[in-house]
């Protein structure tokens, strides 16, 4: 679907008359993401509930693997009746845990409601940003380097990346004098975002 609407707004760019020529630009979401605060402490969050209810269920499949131990050792020593119900109760052990992963990491479920919810936040700010900035250089179209169409070649006189991550209150020249100590995140492009925003378009 977003690939449709790309080649659909592209046509539009493409055919416009000459005498109502459109302005765009693109802005790679990602690279800012990865400098903001905002956005690395909720990573910061998400890995906290992340980690604390894969230690949850690992703890229920560990008591399940104790309690099949112990009845294996006392199998021998159980009626036929005490056995039912040491394995109903196993069962319903198991059937528990399944469901408690299911409810946690299944689709929609606790991590996806809890990424959606601490993830709201930076995204309302850097989309504000690119509005500000859009509407700031009269663009009429504004497109994301890091969405999941394929840009094979961008124009760094498109770029407003800059000016989204200024409108931020982030420093995009320190950024890039310090990109190249640390790794920076791949776009969909395969190139790397800190060398796609050297010129400031006009």
């Amino acid at each position: 679907m977003k690939k449709v609407l790309f080649f659909v707004l592209l046509c539009a760019v493409w055919l416009a008359p000459p005498a109502q020529a459109q302005k765009f630009g693109y802005v790679d979401t990602e690279f800012v993401f990865s400098k903001m605060p905002e956005y690395q402490k909720a990573l910061g969050e998400i890995d906290k509930f992340t980690d604390k209810w894969s230690k949850d269920i690992q703890d229920k499949y560990v008591e399940i693997e104790k309690l099949q131990k112990t009845y294996q050792a006392e199998e021998i020593l159980l009626t036929d009746d005490m056995k039912r119900d040491r394995q109903r109760g196993l069962s319903e052990k198991e059937r528990e845990a399944r469901e408690y992963n299911n409810k946690v990491f299944g689709y929609e479920g606790l991590l996806f409601q809890k990424k959606k919810e601490l993830m709201k936040a930076p995204m309302e700010l850097v989309q504000r940003a690119i509005d500000k900035v859009a509407v700031q250089k009269k663009l009429d179209f504004m497109f994301d380097k890091a969405s999941d169409f394929v840009m094979l070649y961008t124009n760094p006189r498109h770029d407003y990346t800059d000016y989204v991550m200024e409108e931020l209150g982030l420093d995009a020249a320190s950024v890039k004098s310090t990109a190249g100590n640390a790794p920076v995140p791949k776009t969909a492009g395969g190139d790397s975002p800190a060398t796609n925003a050297t010129t400031k378009p006009k």
